[in-house]
C-alpha cells in the first residue's frame, strides 16, 4: 500500500487505474487541493463504508477521484478525467463551457 501525507492506496489498484484511465494516484491527490473542488457521496459504490467523489481541477482538466476515509486518512480507490465529473464541477462553480 502506498502512503503519502494523509493519503493511501493499493498499488495494484493504482496500476490498474493507470492502465484504464492514464491517471496515477499521486496526481489524483491534487484534486483535493483545488479550493473550488466538489465533494459528493458515491451512493452507487458505498457499502459497508461510505464512499465519495472529489472533483477538482488538475492540470488542464477536471479530475474525478473516488475515495473513502479510513483511520483519519483519505484512501483513493479510482480516478479519471470523466465528463460527468466535469459537468458537476462546472455547474457547482457556475462555469459555462
Amino acid at each position: 500500500m502506498k502512503e503519502d501525507v494523509g493519503y493511501e492506496w493499493d498499488d495494484v489498484k493504482e496500476a490498474d487505474n493507470v492502465r484504464k484511465h492514464k491517471v496515477d494516484f499521486t496526481l489524483a491527490t491534487r484534486a483535493f487541493l483545488d479550493p473550488r473542488r466538489v465533494i459528493r457521496p458515491d451512493l452507487l459504490h458505498s457499502g459497508l463504508e461510505p464512499r465519495y467523489y472529489c472533483i477538482g481541477k488538475v492540470k488542464e482538466g477536471v479530475l474525478t477521484v473516488r475515495f473513502t476515509q479510513r483511520t483519519g486518512r483519505v484512501r483513493i480507490i479510482g480516478a479519471g478525467y470523466w465528463r460527468k465529473g466535469r459537468k458537476i464541477y462546472e455547474k457547482a462553480n457556475q462555469i459555462h463551457g
